[in-house]
């Protein structure tokens, strides 16, 4: 299992933070201009695990020279089922560079929007003190 997936399902936000790059960008499904940053990066994600029930990766696609990862998954958010795919690529040194998020269906994109814009005030508080 890849050291990603494994930190992501256990819930081992420390071993995700220390996974992603300084410059890692975070592109959301949800908003307009990605976010720059580990920091932010780290909190959103942290956000993202408040709001998800039920997460679960249930594919992993990788090109073979390991720097470029899809991970599959389902969750449930306000009530609603979505799926989803976190696009990774990992630089030299094997850090997250490049974190991009896409899911389905457009209902449960809104829902998790609304999670998600619930979170912010903390998540932006969460990246300031990081």
């Amino acid at each position: 299992m890849h050291p990603f997936r494994k930190a992501v399902e256990t819930q081992d936000h420390a071993a995700v933070e220390a996974l992603l790059a300084e410059d890692v960008v975070f592109t959301s499904p949800v908003a307009f201009k990605p976010y720059p940053g580990k920091a932010i990066t780290a909190a959103i994600l942290r956000g993202v695990s408040r709001v998800f029930e039920d997460f679960t990766y249930v594919r992993e696609i990788a090109n073979p020279d390991g720097r470029d990862h899809a991970f599959v998954f389902t969750a449930t958010v306000g009530g609603k089922q979505i799926q989803g795919c976190d696009f990774l690529h990992f630089d030299e040194d094997g850090k997250i560079d490049d974190f991009l998020v896409m899911v389905r269906p457009l209902s449960a994109a809104m829902a998790l929007s609304d999670a998600m814009g619930a979170q912010f005030e903390r998540i932006a508080r969460e990246a300031a003190d990081g």
